[in-house]
């Protein structure tokens, strides 16, 4: 019994360890997602010249889940359904820091403001910022992420050592 009570806190120890490490993947995840929207929408707005909502609706399945619904935000703006805050384009967006939140808000409202050939430079310089920002991402997800979960790890063989 003594043993499955070890067990069951190591096992927990390392989940929450790896609960912690979650928040930089997902970061990390959405910063990706964010340049492929951006170079879909540079490409299809120079050749197909397609409405802003039908290519935001078009996006991939795979991933679209990873840009935490503000591309459902943005397009029930489109649609005149809400305005373009903050707290309408990131409701499941808590992993995003403020500054990253208002970056992002701006990339927003630049798009389908100006004709073709500018807004297409537009979108090519956020998506230089937006590869800057994974960068960073990758940086603090290969540092923190696994951080967090060897440190579940120690924290769970520290407690069975201490219970033994």
């Amino acid at each position: 019994m003594k043993y499955l009570i070890i067990l069951i806190l190591f096992c927990i120890s390392v989940g929450v360890g790896y609960f912690f490490s979650l928040k930089y993947l997902k970061r990390k995840r959405f910063w990706g997602a964010l340049i492929n929207l951006a170079d879909k929408l540079s490409l299809e707005i120079n050749f197909s010249r397609e409405r802003l909502k039908v290519l935001f609706s078009s996006f991939d399945g795979n991933t679209k889940k990873y840009l935490l619904g503000i591309d459902e935000g943005f397009v029930d703006f489109l649609d005149k359904k809400c305005e373009l805050t903050q707290e309408n384009i990131f409701k499941n967006a808590s992993v995003l820091k403020p500054e990253e939140k208002d970056f992002v808000l701006l990339f927003l409202k630049t798009l389908g403001r100006s004709d073709v050939e500018n807004q297409t430079r537009e979108i090519q310089n956020y998506c230089i910022r937006f590869g800057e920002i994974k960068a960073q991402c990758d940086t603090e997800q290969k540092k923190y992420g696994s951080l967090s979960v060897k440190l579940g790890v120690v924290v769970g063989l520290f407690i069975a050592i201490i219970m033994i």
